[in-house]
């Protein structure tokens, strides 16, 4: 059969075969209610905002150093909430279970996402529970979907970086992707990897109530942060340069990266946001995340241009120029 017309693991990835494959079906026959495509859509009301969203974790192997299936599941939907300046007001739960798992492993899910809700200041108010026949869904499948309130001042999206605007990253780079990697492999190093998997509403609020004009806010997940980067000079066109010295990335990833022959800059996170903020407020806003425990590695890397529209550059250690296109293909199935 033509690969071409048959659903591939690269459709998952985050990157530009992902893209086709929403804007191919799911767009042409759903609609876009928004310009850009978002994790989460704001529904506006008189007095505050709704934000909703939703999404599935399909994660493997299910538990890893610093996480599980199930704190993936809260903090990746408390987080897309964030992203567009909304705190959580509840969460529904499906599960999908294998036939034959373990009612332990179950109740250590749960009781992994309940240590996560009470982190972020939220609970699951409502969810549905499935069984399949045994090697239909490879353990257990998670979708969640959140409701959340922001001001109706908050303005936050994927379109609204502005040229001179100033680019932040929360902390290093790369750590959940490539402990998952790493796990699957088997391979252990000195400094072991651990997943960066956190909930970052308490964080984004810290961060607006400094500075209430943060132009776009978007945590890397799948595709990781040079995808995420070329989003958003794409849905802003705009062009985004970025300083290799000043992105944080962990030792024990980087040699994880080069034994596997990965791309930090590609590999997903969980823990982690990217924020374009108007120049003026970088330092202010910096200040605030370094002084929160989920920013303390938090740093300016870049700034946006109106040269190279929709392009990504990074400006290497030594001086050249290389371009960060979207993530084409797939470096790391199932790992979120």
């Amino acid at each position: 059969m033509n690969t071409s017309e048959i659903v591939l693991l690269a459709h998952g990835s985050g990157g530009s075969q992902s893209h086709e494959l929403v804007e191919r079906i799911f767009i042409r026959h759903l609609g876009q209610p928004s310009p850009a495509l978002e994790d989460a859509a704001v529904i506006p009301l008189t007095e505050r905002q709704v934000v909703f969203t939703t999404d599935s974790y399909v994660v493997q192997p299910l538990f890893f150093p610093g996480g599980d299936i199930g704190r993936l599941a809260v903090c990746g939907t408390v987080n897309d909430l964030a992203m567009r300046g909304a705190q959580p007001i509840g969460l529904s739960a499906a599960f999908i279970i294998e036939e034959g798992f373990a009612l332990a492993e179950i109740e250590r899910i749960v009781l992994s996402m309940r240590a996560a809700l009470q982190e972020a200041g939220t609970s699951v108010v409502t969810g549905d529970t499935k069984v399949v026949e045994r090697g239909s869904a490879d353990g257990v499948f998670i979708t969640t979907a959140g409701v959340g309130i922001a001001s109706p001042k908050t303005h936050i999206g994927a379109t609204l970086a502005q040229p001179g605007d100033a680019v932040l990253v929360s902390g290093a780079i790369g750590d959940h992707g490539l402990t998952v990697m790493t796990q699957r492999q088997g391979l252990r190093f000195e400094s072991p990897l651990q997943s960066d998997s956190a909930p970052l509403n308490g964080l984004v609020a810290a961060m607006l109530a400094e500075e209430p004009d943060i132009h776009v806010l978007r945590d890397p997940t799948r595709g990781g942060l040079a995808t995420t980067l070329n989003e958003i000079a794409a849905a802003s066109k705009v062009g985004i340069d970025i300083e290799e010295a000043t992105v944080p990335v962990h030792a024990a990833v980087q040699a994880a990266s080069e034994i596997l022959g990965l791309d930090p800059y590609y590999v997903a996170n969980e823990g982690k946001l990217i924020a374009i903020v108007p120049k003026v407020a970088a330092d202010s806003v910096l200040r605030v995340m370094r002084a929160h425990p989920l920013g303390a590695e938090a740093g300016i890397i870049g700034q946006v241009t109106t040269e190279h529209p929709g392009r990504v550059v990074l400006r290497t250690i030594l001086g050249t120029h290389r371009i960060l296109d979207m993530l084409v293909g797939e470096q790391l199935p199932r790992i979120c």
